[in-house]
């Protein structure tokens, strides 16, 4: 019993998650009680990039931003951009890919998808912090296609277009967001 709680604890999972551990993304699109731990991977995440944007601000002897501001504005940016990026996973693998799987079963595997994304704490180191932050993304779109076709029971050609339909929408809300922002 005590190896089925560790194997189950989040930092575990979110090992096997950035490890692309096909079992992982199963195991959390069938364990209804996960979606907290995918809630709280997605808000790691956030302050992880949060914290590395803040002390990369605060090195900028030019800087006047805060630091709550930001990351409260992160953190909010993140849990909508993943609950829009796994709605339009979910309804165009559903609806137009003959995907089997529930909402809540994207909203799982999507969220420990991003936990490759908690290297952007090392935003701040120069040359070293843009080179984790695009080893990250690489690997965060990786670990997102697989949970998506984990969780949708599909082929990778039909992952591939609904995961560039989801990647494309959420730019556009995360441009959306920007832009309303500087407004």
């Amino acid at each position: 019993m005590a190896e089925l709680a560790s194997s189950t604890s989040i930092v575990d999972r979110m090992v096997r998650a950035a490890r692309l551990d096909v079992q992982l993304y199963e195991e959390v699109e069938a364990d209804i009680n996960a979606t907290n731990q995918a809630l709280l991977v997605v808000v790691i995440v956030a302050l992880a990039t949060g914290i590395g944007q803040a002390v990369s601000a605060s090195m900028d002897a030019t800087a006047t931003r805060g630091v709550v501001g930001p990351i409260v504005g992160g953190l909010l940016n993140a849990l909508v951009g993943w609950a829009v990026w796994s709605y339009v996973i979910y309804y165009v693998g559903t609806r137009f890919m003959g995907g089997t799987a529930t909402y809540g079963e994207l909203l799982r595997t999507l969220g420990f998808a991003q936990t490759p994304n908690i290297l952007h704490i090392f935003n701040f180191i120069p040359v070293l912090g843009g080179l984790l932050s695009l080893i990250a993304f690489v690997w965060f779109i990786v670990a997102g296609f697989i949970a998506a076709r984990q969780a949708l029971d599909v082929d990778n050609a039909k992952t591939l277009v609904f995961a560039v339909v989801g990647l494309v929408v959420a730019l556009i809300f995360g441009a959306g967001v920007y832009v309303g922002r500087l407004l």
